[in-house]
């Protein structure tokens, strides 16, 4: 049964910056990969824990902060339940997928990871799934490997048996924030399993657009954003099998993440706690979890449907117009695809296109888009990239296909 298609003017509707104009147009949104817009029930439900129950989480024994309490473990809860997760203390609370990672890194991979062992990587990968490898790396004298591309945008695992021959992590991203490849996370989680290695998933790009469950993908350790999801920034989450974080060290010390402390040392606090030391982002994460409510009442059945829809339209609306002109970075059919798009202009840096379009209303994004050694693969130093979510529509392609016209033109003369 398919679902019920998104009803994009409604949608629109509960997100309020939607409504304001940039240099005279109706605003035209069209970087959510790299940060989402809020809808009005994620900044209520922020605006009412401030306004109503603000107060420090787990400690406080008076009413509004036994409140606070059960709203931020509440919304750990329902953060769980969207991503699949068995049990609410299997999820712990970061800042984003970048700490995610760094916990990983620095908690497991200091237990785990010595001279001359291995991590695999892609050449999809954001930084934050590069950097702290290469961290450890230097300290540890670990080896890194790298997963290529094939010449359609997708990982090329015809060897992958042999890269990760030997190796105790295997760290990928769902998709790509560059090129909206999807990843079949699955499959490679079984190959890092069937060579005794762990795999650690970046799904800050898949998350907000796809039906995930941790449990189907077969993974070690998921890490998820809220600020993409439509939720606020500073909160995000890590997922990883409660024996891997039963064994793991802290990752921060300081209060809340202890049991108990003493002159001699100190013991840590029970799972998830241990690993969110201090004052954790109480609101954000009720607007998380307020967030998760807003795509669960869509239906991501119904968000991937709309988003594979105008993906479809806006490849063959850039083609018609551009033709070869438009160079376009990222497999061409929407199978195994998301709702970003990458593109240059022969001759044309990719800031330049940015700015002329922005005169216009429209908001996309350029740049290296934190993924300096795709870029290299790539063979440019940039890219200007379009991303859509579930306040687009077709009239937004259109508007952007006019835009680059606009701005072609304009670099002609």
């Amino acid at each position: 049964m398919s679902a019920a298609p998104l009803d994009v003017a409604r949608v629109q509707a509960d997100f309020p910056i939607l409504k304001r104009q940039v240099h005279g147009q109706r605003l035209v949104y069209l970087d959510s990969a790299s940060s989402s817009q809020k809808p009005t029930a994620v900044l209520e439900a922020m605006d009412h824990l401030y306004r109503e129950s603000y107060a420090n989480v787990h400690r406080g024994v008076y009413a509004i902060a036994e409140e606070a309490t059960a709203a931020y473990e509440g919304a750990r809860a329902r953060v769980a339940s969207f991503l699949g997760v068995p049990s609410p203390s299997e999820l712990v609370f970061t800042r984003n997928v970048t700490e995610a990672i760094n916990l990983v890194a620095q908690s497991w991979g200091h237990a785990n990871l010595h001279e001359g062992d291995v991590v695999v990587l892609t050449d999809l990968e954001h930084h934050a799934n590069i950097v702290p490898w290469h961290i450890l790396a230097a300290e540890r004298g670990i080896e890194l490997r790298w997963v290529p591309l094939t010449e359609d945008y997708r990982l090329d695992v015809s060897h992958l048996d042999a890269l990760l021959d030997g190796a105790k992590l295997f760290a990928f991203s769902a998709a790509s924030n560059v090129l909206g490849t999807l990843n079949d996370v699955a499959l490679l989680a079984d190959a890092a399993h069937a060579a005794g290695a762990l795999a650690l998933v970046d799904a800050a790009q898949f998350a907000p657009h796809r039906r995930l469950d941790v449990t189907e993908w077969g993974a070690d350790f998921v890490g998820v954003t809220g600020h993409k999801m439509l939720g606020p920034t500073a909160i995000g989450a890590l997922w990883a099998r409660p024996e891997l974080l039963d064994t793991m060290p802290p990752f921060l010390g300081g209060g809340e993440m202890i049991r108990d402390v003493s002159r001699d040392g100190f013991t840590p606090n029970e799972v998830p706690w241990k690993f969110e030391a201090g004052t954790m982002p109480i609101a954000e994460a009720v607007g998380l979890g307020a967030a998760v409510d807003y795509l669960e009442a869509l239906g991501m059945d119904a968000v991937a449907t709309h988003e594979t829809d105008l993906t479809a339209y806006a490849l063959r609306a850039l083609e018609d117009r551009f033709g070869d002109r438009l160079a376009i970075y990222g497999p061409r059919t929407t199978e195994r695809r998301g709702a970003t798009i990458s593109f240059l202009f022969e001759g044309i840096h990719a800031h330049d296109i940015s700015q002329v379009v922005d005169e216009h209303g429209v908001c996309v994004r350029a740049g290296h888009h934190c993924a300096k050694p795709l870029m290299r693969v790539l063979g440019v130093p940039a890219t200007t990239r379009a991303s859509f979510y579930v306040y687009n529509d077709e009239s937004d392609v259109d508007a952007l296909v006019e835009a680059l016209a606009a701005a072609e033109r304009f670099f002609a003369i």
